[in-house]
């Protein structure tokens, strides 16, 4: 039973990661309906995986179910947004903060790779790679920060947070920023990475508020 398990686990996985990155890329926009049979198709699966898939998502926050028959992509409000950023800040206050005094010789090697790697993908205009780039840099400072809960926390709202962070297309800002967070970081001094890391965000977050809503500035 555990073998037969295994592929259709797997086979789940990489639907709903299949199904989350077209969201969180654009592919699919909010208020796109998602239809099982053509996305089994497009899959080469059968419905069950991206039935569960759909199901996932939604407690992601990524879909909306509104009828039996009807699942669409979720348009986020100003509201929705406002709180995931609320969310952010302090995370990723408290996330820095910690990397900045833990983080070893090994570690800040690592980050400034990413950094070298983001400006080079900046240069050349790729703008899917300076997404991914930006996702890693902060998955690094987590990871460095080293407090399980903070990771158990952030694990679900981390789509939803790639996608407002790629809203932001001020690519030279964001490298920029980065590299301010990274020296707050290398300082070892706590209060000041935090401080960096909660004002990156509220930068951020003006800039994708004034992307997603244009009409309320």
């Amino acid at each position: 039973m555990g073998s037969a398990e295994q592929p259709l686990a797997a086979t789940r996985h990489r639907v709903i990661d299949e199904l989350r990155e077209r969201i969180v890329g654009g592919e699919l926009k909010p208020g796109d309906r998602l239809v099982e049979r053509e996305l089994a198709e497009a899959f080469g699966v059968s419905r069950v995986p991206v039935r569960e898939a759909i199901r996932s998502l939604e407690s992601e926050g990524f879909v909306v179910v509104t009828s039996p028959r009807r699942v669409v992509v979720r348009q986020l409000d100003r509201t929705d947004v406002e709180e995931l950023f609320d969310v952010r800040e302090a995370l990723e206050g408290l996330a820095a903060g910690l990397a900045a005094t833990r983080a070893s010789r090994a570690d800040l090697k690592r980050l400034e790779r990413l950094l070298a790697d983001a400006a080079r993908a900046t240069e050349a205009g790729r703008a899917r790679r300076i997404a991914q780039l930006n996702t890693r840099f902060h998955d690094e400072i987590v990871a460095i920060a080293g407090n399980g809960l903070l990771t158990t926390v952030l694990d679900p709202l981390a789509g939803r947070l790639r996608w407002l962070t790629r809203q932001n297309e001020h690519w030279h800002d964001l490298v920029s920023e980065h590299e301010h967070l990274f020296e707050a970081i290398a300082s070892g001094d706590r209060e000041r990475a935090a401080n960096c890391g909660s004002g990156h965000v509220r930068v951020n977050r003006d800039v994708t508020l004034r992307a997603l809503f244009p009409d309320e500035f």
